[in-house]
């Protein structure tokens, strides 16, 4: 296995980065990756995936909802960005901070726009960029703050030099949130319209979802020159019991399992054992997936176009093969695909899975 991230560059023209989704959202395209490397790829669209999958698959989707994670802070004069990454047990937030240097322990941050007695204890720092918080308050109360002061976490790759827009509170909203506390969309979910779920559902393709709190991380390039010292951010994953036995009877009556986003995969390859029964899960997982990797759990996979050199196009890499993925890229590239959390997705199998 190469262990060079520069191994996993490409190039990108700035002008295939999407800068908006397409409307409908099932009208964006779907490069669909065979499972035999001989056999080209096939340029589709989002609402052939019922014409792709099987009677009997069942696809699995992160149910995580986008909370309104940026915020302006003050540390008396200083303006401080604050970009909260992950609900910790305590009651306390991890955050990457902006003008981190102007910190210290104890410093006590106020928010423009919230109520006077809304404010953040910086109660650790990390020394590269990351500290811990502890708001003055919690639960619903926490939840109207970020309403009135926080804005949405948006990719920096996304051109908003005003803010986030009130069209990207609708659009950065996949079809299946319900539990607060992503930082980011799990991106892949934002295809899903109500009349595609219906066909879906009308071809026998189950449903199925698990809950994947996306951190500020997913936005952090790997900066090591190897595989090997990059750490991977760590993000809090829960899979019911009631999900965990469906997928596993799935696989048992010979449904394939198929995720939709790495978030998906990443969650259940963490809960599933070596012969691949997935365990009822509720922690915490730093899980880097990149070639030489053995899946466990997932057959197929649906999820958007990545970043060079992210630990994301590594592991879409494990999963299709490195050399099948570049070409795939290429071919993405040269033919006008939009890339990133508002472009188009594909559709992927496993190397070893075995071709019909």
């Amino acid at each position: 296995m190469d262990d060079l991230t520069a191994d996993f560059d490409f190039d990108l023209p700035q002008e295939r980065i999407a800068q908006h989704p397409v409307k409908p959202r099932d009208s964006a395209r779907l490069l669909d990756v065979p499972c035999d490397p001989g056999v080209p790829v096939v340029d589709r669209h989002v609402r052939d995936l019922p014409g792709l999958l099987r009677a009997g698959d069942l696809l699995v989707a992160n149910d995580t909802a986008v909370i309104p994670a940026q915020l302006h802070a003050r540390r008396g004069v200083a303006k401080i960005g604050v970009t909260l990454d992950q609900h910790q047990a305590d009651g306390s937030w991890s955050a990457l901070i902006k003008n981190s240097k102007r910190l210290r322990t104890g410093d006590v941050l106020t928010f423009p726009g919230a109520s006077d007695g809304d404010v953040a204890t910086v109660a650790s720092l990390d020394g590269e960029g990351g500290a811990t918080l502890r708001f003055s308050c919690e639960g619903e109360a926490f939840d109207g703050f970020l309403r009135k002061a926080g804005a949405l976490a948006l990719p920096p790759y996304i051109a908003r030099p005003s803010g986030p827009t009130a069209e990207d509170e609708v659009d950065y909203r996949t079809i299946f949130a319900e539990h607060r506390g992503a930082v980011a969309a799990p991106t892949a979910g934002l295809h899903f319209t109500p009349e595609l779920l219906a066909r879906l559902d009308e071809a026998g393709i189950g449903r199925e979802t698990l809950t994947l709190h996306v951190g500020a991380g997913t936005f952090l390039p790997v900066r090591s020159e190897t595989l090997s010292a990059h750490k991977m951010h760590a993000e809090r994953g829960i899979i019911t019991r009631r999900a965990a036995d469906r997928i596993n009877e799935t696989r048992a009556q010979g449904g394939r399992i198929v995720a939709v986003g790495t978030t998906s995969l990443r969650l259940l390859e963490s809960a599933a054992d070596e012969g691949g029964t997935v365990r009822p899960f509720d922690g915490e997982t730093s899980i880097f997936i990149h070639p030489g990797y053995r899946f466990r759990a997932v057959d197929l996979l649906m999820t958007n176009f990545h970043l060079p050199r992210s630990t994301l196009f590594m592991l879409v890499c494990a999963f299709a093969g490195t050399e099948r993925m570049r070409a795939a890229y290429a071919h993405a590239v040269s033919d006008g695909y939009r890339f990133y959390s508002y472009g188009d997705a594909c559709l992927l199998r496993r190397t070893d899975a075995v071709c019909p």
